[in-house]
């Protein structure tokens, strides 16, 4: 068995999430469907991190074992092929240590969150933004930002279904810019609550519409209730942008040892 380790972005739209559920079509069931094809077998693919309905991913990354022998780049390039016509594709494939995975090897995780801030609707970007047509304080929501950094109990930024074993979460990164009509939101941490960044993200844009002040963040921090917290952001705004790995990890570069 050979342990793979792919790169995949995706438009969330047309799946209900990451995960395969019964309710609809999963990004993981069309991916697991199209490897099989290859591997003429049932393939189980692990991944780090399990979008919801309707995010989008740039740097998704699935861990998965194959007992046939394929390089790399052929499995990239017959997966994408498999994938058609699928908002689906890989854009990278290597092979991983027996020992390696997606999930539990990952040491951070980048999460971008795009606000569209005009008053006409948006339409191209349509589908992979919040359009928000009150002009926001870009100001003010950086300086809400900012008190998110650093180790906190995020209970009340975290879904009431939430499974994680621990509220205690360490923000790296937690950055808004401004790109002409386009705000931007940039979140890093080795991991997430459920639904963390959409609550952030929609707790941060009342500050911006001047709903409650930027200090604000910290007793809601300090509450740890979701309802003293703002609203969840759209899913269309959210996008798994990169995942990192220990660079000392062992594993192999693409096409090694096959």
């Amino acid at each position: 068995m050979t342990r793979f380790k792919m790169t995949i972005s995706y438009h969330g739209k047309n799946y209900v999430g990451w995960q395969r559920q019964e309710n609809g079509l999963s990004v993981q069931q069309v991916i697991e469907e199209a490897i099989a094809k290859i591997e003429g077998a049932p393939v189980v693919i692990h991944a780090a991190g399990r979008t919801d309905s309707g995010v989008h991913a740039a740097g998704q990354v699935i861990s998965f074992d194959m007992a046939r022998a394929i390089a790399p780049e052929k499995l990239l390039q017959a997966v994408n092929y498999h994938l058609k016509p699928n908002l689906i594709g890989v854009v990278d494939c290597a092979v991983a240590a027996a020992d390696w995975h997606a999930r539990f090897s990952a040491t951070r995780r980048d999460y971008g969150y795009r606000v569209f801030n005009r008053a006409s609707p948006p339409v191209l970007e349509r589908g992979l933004v919040w359009h928000v047509p009150k002009k926001l304080d870009v100001t003010a929501m950086q300086a809400a930002m900012a008190l998110l950094l650093g180790q906190h109990d995020f209970t009340s930024f975290r879904a009431t279904e939430c499974q994680a074993k621990s509220p205690i979460k360490t923000l790296t990164h937690a950055d808004v810019s401004v790109m002409g009509e386009a705000i931007d939101f940039f979140f890093s941490a080795r991991s997430f609550l459920h639904h963390q960044v959409r609550n952030m993200v929609g707790t941060v844009v009342e500050v911006g519409k001047g709903k409650r002040p930027a200090d604000d963040i910290k007793k809601i921090l300090a509450a740890k209730d979701r309802a003293v917290a703002g609203i969840t952001a759209p899913a269309q705004g959210l996008c798994l942008l990169k995942v990192y790995y220990d660079p000392d990890e062992p594993g192999h570069e693409p096409g090694a040892g096959l």
